[in-house]
């Protein structure tokens, strides 16, 4: 059996972020992702180990998602080494936190086979693993599966990342959703399981999709949350991070921390 956490993608503004932790646990939240994804806005040492202590105090886990402008796979060696620089300055900011880890889209495919997106995806990530280790930064880095059929980043394509570099990862099952049409909990767990993850990062949310994959993420619907509670609580991981990405995060982790302890009651 699994033991869940739960806790919402985003902190807020630095000046309030150690009152808002204080409001996170004591409604039971024992996880928060902070949103770089426009800015890396937590820019001064002092600042981050101020709020990396009190969420440690709280025993609230912290992760970090790195920002959206990103390409592994850019074919612009100044865009390449961009991206690889803003995943390092999330590990950098991140070891000043102790987040556990920085979660970030991989790439495109653009006009580049996935066979050929792979590799690049792959050695730009082993370069950043590298200099990482160099510099001694402590969270792991965590490729995200993407929610776009023409976006790097299938199931399949970050557990083999995983298993090529020992990274870590994050499962978006509103993304697999989005770009599979549905999500077999089964395989998808029996897939990560035989990938030897142990610490699994989780996203999810409701979310809007098409022919071509997601559109937008939206509320959290209950019977998805349920069945995505009940199908990680069964797994053999030794512990689930859930962070909610939904325009109603709070309110809907909330939702997933009172479903999984009334399973724990039954």
């Amino acid at each position: 059996m699994s033991k869940l956490i739960f806790g919402p993608a985003g902190l807020g503004p630095i000046k309030t972020a150690e009152q808002v932790l204080e409001e996170y646990a004591k409604k039971g939240i024992k996880s928060c992702e902070i949103a770089f994804t426009y800015s890396i806005y937590i820019k001064n040492k002092e600042d981050a180990e101020r709020i990396g202590r009190r969420a440690k105090s709280l025993g609230i886990t912290l992760s970090i998602h790195a920002p959206y402008w990103v390409n592994l796979n850019s074919s612009e060696k100044a865009k390449l080494k961009a991206t690889q620089q803003r995943i390092l300055d999330c590990l950098k900011v991140g070891t000043w936190l102790e987040a556990d880890s920085v979660v970030f889209h991989p790439g495109y495919y653009g006009k580049m086979s996935r066979e050929e997106t792979y590799d690049n995806v792959k050695n730009a990530i082993k370069e950043i693993i590298d200099e990482a280790k160099k510099e001694k930064y402590t969270p792991r880095v965590a490729p995200e599966t993407m929610g776009k059929v023409n976006v790097f980043g299938s199931l399949d394509e970050v557990l083999k990342l995983v298993g090529d570099l020992n990274c870590s990862c994050c499962i978006d099952f509103a993304h697999i959703l989005a770009r599979e049409k549905k999500v077999d909990y089964k395989s998808v767990i029996s897939k990560l399981e035989k990938a030897g993850i142990k610490n699994l990062h989780v996203h999810f949310s409701g979310i809007e999709y098409g022919d071509k994959g997601e559109k937008k993420h939206i509320p959290t619907n209950e019977a998805a949350l349920k069945e995505l509670i009940k199908e990680l609580k069964a797994a053999n991981f030794k512990e689930v991070n859930i962070i909610n990405e939904s325009p109603q995060m709070i309110e809907d982790t909330l939702k997933g921390i009172k479903m999984y302890n009334s399973f724990n009651t039954i």
